[in-house]
């Protein structure tokens, strides 16, 4: 496989034990032999020893069973692998240091478990073998010649060469060389100027009549912060294949797309203003159909602060449904070494690809959002959500340098988009604001809660019940489900651990305390996502939510399967009214037959 992608490949199988051997092998039978066995047997010739060697190996042909008559079972045992053998693993590495004109690789054959003796070695044993038994360790150490005696092997001690050993000498010399004794990682680097929220003053202001997508709204923020002569040279637009699918097209010339070799073709759209730019100096990286591939780049652009302090701003855009349930352990790994950057799950919610099914509709990539501690999700509906909380993670990772990084949801839904209003900042970015207050003193009230594309749903059911039903609505907006809940999870934490002071309350609470009416939700993902709000609200609780398989329909007929449209916040919030004695359970039925409810269709969750 190597050979076939242009490298030189360099085997390193056999030990230097075998050579005696092969230079008696005239007819080419040892290698022929050499060339038959499989990795399955080389591990058993390992793990029964020298005679079931001599039986199975050199035993298939005669001709090899003479060649080794005059050895004992113990010489043939002692045949060794190359992985195992300094002089082989040398010069290989010489090789390939003076191998020129392409990359080296250095394939090793070891023998599981090498030197643990009946403990473990070739052994089909669990990887936490922690002791050896006393043969075991005497093997080990006749073995490496470790000069320790029997007596003293008891109590396995550490063993140390003497400092002017040459061992010691040559580590030294080589830590010296490559500047230290303790590798360390650069946490630290020179924070960048970050915008302020006015240069992106066109996204808080109303859409008028023109419609837009969340995806069309976050690439006209990352067109304004390409051209910030602060920050405009670090950022890292990164797409798998879908850049004219997401309206990133513009891009191709205002930024060129990176090619090491520049531009060594016309393309077919060459004659158009924005045909396809490859470039020396490109800054878009078009990774091809690979997530995988295209989620490394974004890593060590996201780590380029600490490998190079140079701290880089890779956005990488994707089908919601292709990040984290795809390259979900390269996600984990990001986190772990402490990557800065943005990752935008683009045409997501379970509704709002329709046709494509099961393959794109993403119900749950916030849930899985949530396993990763340092990663912050969010699920705007509105531009001015949408930048909010950009700019807000530009100056949280490269302003304030939070160890965090950042999953954002995008939509392909066109619809209009409002002025943000004043003073939401700190809700957005915290995880929920009041969008729309209703009457207060109201004798109905509930209080409807949205995210993503559903707020709109939500929107237009709030109209439902105050025009159909005289019940009237607070509208609000969650933008962050996942971040209200671990604010509240600390705040239960911090309480639980200060029992003599006065309890901390969730945000969540805060904002919703004194409200009226019960409270209702409606999303594009699984229940468990909003589920997880549930100790936080101050009463009663109903949960709409995308749980099943994607279907191939229309956005409508989708939301009616999934029980998440205006008609089914509608009723839920009735019945919620309902459970509290303050509308008749008459006008729920009611409210279904006039929505076209059947009250015993189809579960999602079962179809």
């Amino acid at each position: 496989m190597f050979r076939g992608a242009g490298w030189n490949v360099i085997k390193v199988l056999w030990g230097s034990k075998w050579d005696a051997l092969l230079a008696k092998d005239k007819t080419g039978l040892l290698q022929k032999r050499m060339d038959e066995v499989v990795d399955g047997e080389m591990q058993n010739f390992k793990a029964n020893g020298g005679a079931y060697t001599r039986e199975h190996f050199f035993g298939k042909y005669p001709e090899l069973l003479e060649m080794v008559k005059d050895m004992s079972d113990d010489e043939i045992f002692a045949l060794n692998r190359g992985g195992h053998d300094p002089q082989k693993v040398y010069a290989a590495y010489a090789a390939a240091v003076a191998h020129k004109g392409q990359p080296t690789v250095i394939l090793a054959q070891t023998v599981k478990g090498y030197a643990m003796g009946t403990s473990g070695e070739s052994a089909n044993v669990a990887h936490s073998i922690k002791k050896l038994d006393l043969d075991s360790l005497k093997a080990f150490r006749d073995r490496f010649e470790i000069p320790v005696s029997d007596e003293d092997l008891k109590s396995v001690p550490y063993y140390r060469p003497a400092p002017d050993s040459p061992e010691m000498v040559y580590l030294h010399q080589r830590r010296k060389s490559l500047n230290g004794y303790v590798p360390s990682r650069v946490a630290d680097f020179e924070a960048l100027e970050v915008p302020s929220l006015e240069s992106f003053r066109a996204l808080l202001k109303s859409s008028g009549d023109r419609e837009i997508s969340t995806t069309m709204a976050f690439v006209r923020f990352l067109s304004t912060l390409v051209k910030d002569k602060n920050m405009g040279e670090r950022i890292v637009p990164i797409v798998p294949d879908e850049a004219r699918t997401f309206g990133m097209e513009g891009m191709f010339r205002q930024l060129g797309i990176y090619s090491s070799e520049g531009q060594k073709y016309t393309p077919h759209d060459s004659n158009q203003i924005m045909f396809y730019k490859e470039d020396k100096k490109g800054q878009i990286l078009e990774e091809g159909i690979n997530e995988a591939g295209a989620m490394s780049a974004w890593i060590n652009c996201a780590t380029a602060y600490s490998t190079y302090k140079v701290p880089m701003v890779p956005f990488y855009i994707y089908y919601s449904m292709f990040g984290f349930q795809r390259i979900g352990d390269l996600a984990w790994l990001a986190g772990d070494i402490q990557a800065r950057g943005f990752l935008v799950g683009a045409t997501a919610g379970r509704t709002t690809l329709n046709g494509e099914g099961l393959q794109h509709q993403d119900g749950h990539s916030h849930i899985l959002a949530n396993t990763i501690p340092n990663c912050r999700s969010y699920d705007p509906a509105y531009a001015y959500e949408l930048a909010v909380i950009i700019q807000d993670g530009l100056k949280r990772m490269y302003g304030n340098k939070e160890n965090c990084f950042y999953y954002i949801t995008t939509m392909n839904e066109n619809y209009t988009h409002p002025d943000m209003p004043e003073g939401a900042e700190e809700g957005i970015v915290r995880g929920i604001y009041k969008l729309v207050e209703g009457k207060k003193k109201a004798k109905k009230k509930v209080q409807l809660m949205g995210a993503g594309t559903i707020l709109r749903e939500v929107e237009a059911a709030a109209q439902l019940l105050r025009d159909n039903h005289g019940v009237e609505s607070d509208i609000w907006s969650l933008t962050s489900i996942n971040e209200l809940t671990r604010d509240g999870q600390r705040a239960e934490r911090w309480s639980r651990l200060h029992p003599e002071q006065p309890a901390k309350k969730a945000y969540l609470t805060t904002q919703l305390e004194g409200q009226d009416g019960p409270f209702v939700v409606s999303t594009d993902y699984m229940k468990n996502f909003s589920e997880q709000l549930r100790p936080y609200i101050p009463g009663r609780y109903y949960v709409l939510g995308t749980d099943g398989f994607g279907r191939s329909d229309t956005r409508s007929q989708l939301r009616h399967f999934f029980e998440v449209n205006r008609y089914f916040v509608t009723v839920t919030a009735l019945k919620a009214l309902a459970d509290e004695g303050k509308v008749p359970v008459s006008e729920v039925t009611d409210a279904m037959k006039k929505y076209d409810i059947d009250p015993d269709k189809a579960d999602p969750m079962t179809v």
